[in-house]
Parts: structure tokens; C-alpha cells; sequence
């Protein structure tokens, strides 16, 4: 097709001969000529050949990508497969910033940081707590996927501003190996029961889902039990180290007889040794913090199509059920199957908890937090 075209721009623009001047003739009158068979045979062939150039985009051509930009806090061995196969279905490309160990800033500070000129589109978060966070501070639009519809609408905001899915779950996980099943403990105050004195584990409560437990402690008891509580977990020489995966990693090895993590971190440590219990917390009581992932759509954003476009991927059924079987992650639309050793939500007692209160209160005791980290 370019060899055509190329015949028919030489045919075109090819000077023809001219009869050789003669005096004698009177100069020719103008008049409309229609061109020569040979030109329009060249005109036909290069409206040809351009007409699939036209219709399929110039090749090489500097048109823009179409692309969006996520930040995410979920686990990129998680994460990353969901964006590729977005990147498949739409032909839409997917630059991602991960929340990975030793990464400063993390993407939640980098999304506040940014606030008036956004780079990211869609915010992904492993939690509730930040996407409120940035909707309190007017950081978010709102977008309801239809794609959400089938979300129970307790896990999602009625305007769009906010969308959950695939759950975690706090939980106790336990060692068979130095726990008798007659003293399995039942809630979370186990850890400050002195017959357990230096035999527990908790994540540190600056960062990840441990920040978000400890402001439902704050939100729920109020200022004076929280921190009588938490300053009791120092009392009883509960180990507090970096990661829920740390938490869980002590209790499978033995070294704590118990821990406090989420349903994930649960799941990974019962297909990793055998002796190894789950235990949700407080179900006879105020129940267990329970936590969607959750995405929105940055206010703002640079590419607001496809940051749209990607919010419809991330709360579909078929994620939802990527994470249920290759993240642990407890689905919550009906007729999935939950992960093999958890429970469905409809079968867990939650806290009662407002996860937009929760975020003021994170921001709110953060400060003192830092001091008892330090202390």
C-alpha cells in the first residue's frame, strides 16, 4: 500500500512535456481542463492508500498513550496482576506506584503531598481509613460504578465517593504447640491477661491495619480505656514488631504463643504449618474490626476516563474474586466462595464502626501514638 502510494505522489507531481511554442498561434484562452487519465489514475491510488492511515491512526505518529495512573497500598504481588489484565481487556496502560517496604514517602503521603497538582488517578487502598482521609479534605470524586451495584451498599458510599471490596478481617492466630485448646483465648484483652505475660505479638500501630484497630479502640472505649489498654500491652511485655507478616511469622516459629493480624496473614500461617489456629475476636461481645479494600477516583486527576474506566475493573466480581482466591481476601458480594479456613462476613460479628470517624480519629492520635511507639 505505501508503494502505491508512493507511484501515485511521483505520477501526480511528474512535470508532462509541452509542445514547443509557436509564434503564430494566438495565446490559448483559459478554460477548465479536466486532468489527464494518468493524474487521476495517481489521485485514485493515493486517496486509497490513505484512507487505512486515516481510519487506524498514523503509525509513529506522536498521539498520546492512553494511560492511568494508580497509587496502591494493596500488596503489589496482589495488585499487579489485576492491573495487567486491565491493561489487556482495555488497551489502556497502567503505571502504578506500590506501598513497598523502605519506600518514603509512602503513596498516601505522596497523594496529600501532591493535592494540587495530582499525578495519580485512582487510589487503592488496603483500608477504609485513608480514602476518607482525602475525602474529609475534598481530595475525592465521587464515581458510583454500576459495576458496584452488587456490593451490599453498607460497604460503600451512596454517591460513589467510596467503594469496598474483598475484606480482611482482624484475628487472633494461635499456636496449638503452647496454647491447650481449653485456653484458647477469646478476645483481644487475652494479650494483657498476665498469665500471657511476653507470650503475645502485635504489629507496630504507626502503620498498615494496626493504626486503623487501634483508632476503632479509641473511637469505641473513648481516650482514657484506649490508652489504659495500650499502655497495659506494654505492662505485659506484648512484643510489638514491624509487620502483621512478622506477627504471624513469630507465632508459626513458636516464639510468641499468639498474635494479633489480619485474615490474610492467618491464611498464609495455617498452609504453612499445621498446628496453627485462627480465632476471631470478641463474638460475644463488641466483635472484630472488619476491613474492605477500597478504591477512589484522585479529584482532579489527570486522565479522568480511564481513571473511571479502572474503578469499573476494580470493584467487578472478577477481582473481587481474584483476591478471595489468590489474596485470602473474604468477598463481599454474594456466590463467591470465601477462602478454605474463613468465614463469610454474614457469619463474622463486626465492630460497629463509622470508618469516617475512624480516619479523623487515626489523624487525631497519631501524635500520642508516636510518643508510645517511642517510649
Amino acid at each position: 500500500m505505501r508503494r502505491a502510494a508512493a507511484l501515485a505522489i511521483t505520477l501526480a507531481l511528474r512535470p508532462r512535456s509541452c509542445p514547443e511554442a509557436n509564434p503564430s498561434r494566438p495565446p490559448p484562452q483559459h478554460r477548465s481542463v479536466a486532468p489527464p487519465a494518468t493524474a487521476r489514475l495517481a489521485l485514485r491510488l493515493l486517496l486509497a492508500a490513505a484512507l487505512p492511515l486515516t481510519a487506524s491512526g498514523c503509525r509513529g505518529c506522536n498521539t498520546p498513550e492512553r494511560e492511568v495512573v494508580v497509587y496502591t497500598s494493596v500488596d503489589r504481588s496482589f495488585s499487579e496482576p489485576v492491573f495487567r489484565d486491565f491493561e489487556k481487556t482495555t488497551n489502556v496502560r497502567v503505571k502504578a506506584v506500590y506501598d513497598e517496604p523502605g519506600t518514603t514517602p509512602d503513596v498516601f503521603a505522596r497523594l496529600q503531598a501532591e493535592e494540587k497538582a495530582p499525578r495519580a488517578d485512582v487510589f487503592w487502598s488496603g483500608d477504609p481509613i485513608r480514602p476518607f482521609s482525602l475525602i474529609r479534605k475534598g481530595m475525592v470524586d465521587a464515581y458510583p460504578s454500576p459495576h458496584a451495584s452488587a456490593i451490599p451498599s453498607s460497604w460503600r458510599a451512596p454517591d460513589g465517593a467510596w467503594t469496598g471490596f474483598a475484606a480482611r478481617a482482624r484475628v487472633l492466630i494461635v499456636n496449638r504447640n503452647r496454647v491447650p485448646a481449653d485456653r484458647t483465648p477469646r478476645s483481644i484483652r487475652s494479650m494483657i491477661d498476665p498469665a500471657w505475660k511476653g507470650q503475645s505479638a502485635i504489629a507496630d500501630p504507626l502503620h498498615g491495619t494496626t493504626t486503623m484497630q487501634v483508632a476503632a479502640w479509641f473511637a469505641a472505649w473513648g481516650d482514657d480505656k484506649a490508652r489504659g489498654f495500650l499502655d497495659a500491652l506494654k505492662g505485659n511485655a506484648v512484643r510489638v514488631v514491624a509487620s502483621n507478616e512478622e506477627v504471624a511469622r513469630l507465632v508459626v516459629a513458636g516464639e510468641v504463643a499468639f498474635g494479633l493480624a489480619d485474615t490474610d496473614d492467618a491464611y498464609v500461617a495455617m498452609q504453612e504449618a499445621a498446628h496453627i489456629a485462627v480465632v476471631y475476636p470478641d463474638q460475644d461481645a463488641e466483635g472484630t474490626l472488619v476491613m474492605p479494600t477500597s478504591a477512589v477516583v484522585v479529584r482532579n486527576a489527570p486522565h479522568p476516563d480511564t481513571a473511571r474506566a479502572l474503578m469499573d475493573h476494580l470493584v467487578s466480581r472478577e477481582v473481587e474474586q481474584h483476591l478471595a482466591e489468590n489474596a485470602a481476601h473474604i468477598p463481599l458480594r454474594a456466590g463467591i466462595p470465601v477462602p478454605p479456613t474463613l468465614k463469610p462476613v454474614t457469619q463474622i460479628r463486626a465492630m460497629s464502626v463509622d470508618y469516617g470517624k475512624l480516619a479523623q480519629e487515626m489523624d487525631r492520635i497519631r501524635p500520642w501514638l508516636k510518643g508510645w511507639v517511642g517510649s
